[in-house]
């Protein structure tokens, strides 16, 4: 999986007052869960853009002054007029523990019952939700629909996954089914 770095700064005050201020200098308060204590730091926003705007899934390297971490986005919240981002929480990675993630789903080929039959494909799922150690986890997942006739369905079982994962005997947890 792909890793973006995020160059941040440790905050000491996280009130209302000391937020304001920092959305003012267009920096983004952020907040790291997940190791002892919540680390709180700030970022610039122009630095989230290849994070949030993309369908692919990245890890996150966060880089606080002299200590960089491993993390994956959690949560954003959005300004609801000017769509700007408030707040990002990050959760933080460890190589030894599993973590659950949406993974983006991308369709390949072309199927026969929408080119040749006037079909139309529907995507019900865009994201799977998948479960594995962050060193096996996928940018994205790839659905063959190159054989799909009218009325035919793929399923998530159906998908395959290969990585070093599998020849190592670990397995993944794609959609509540381990394959």
């Amino acid at each position: 999986m792909k890793s973006i770095t995020i160059k941040g700064s440790k905050r000491e005050s996280v009130g209302k007052a000391s937020t304001k201020a920092l959305r003012n200098a267009e920096k983004v308060p952020c907040v790291l869960y997940g190791g002892g204590n919540a680390i709180h730091f700030s970022a610039d926003e122009l630095s989230f853009s290849k994070l949030v705007y993309t369908t692919k899934a990245h890890t996150v390297v966060i880089e606080l002054e002299d200590v960089s971490f491993n993390a994956i986005l959690q949560d954003i919240q959005f300004h609801p007029v000017s769509d700007k981002i408030l707040h990002v929480d990050f959760y933080q990675l460890f190589e030894d523990k599993e973590i659950s993630m949406d993974i983006p789903v991308e369709f390949v080929g072309q199927a026969p019952g929408v080119k040749l039959s006037g079909g139309v494909l529907s995507k019900n799922k865009r994201k799977l939700r998948v479960r594995a150690l962050p060193s096996y986890l996928p940018d994205s997942i790839t659905a063959d629909i190159s054989n799909l006739e009218i009325g035919n369905k793929l399923y998530v079982t159906c998908l395959l996954y290969t990585s070093d994962a599998a020849d190592e005997g670990l397995g993944v947890d794609l959609g509540g089914r381990r394959i």
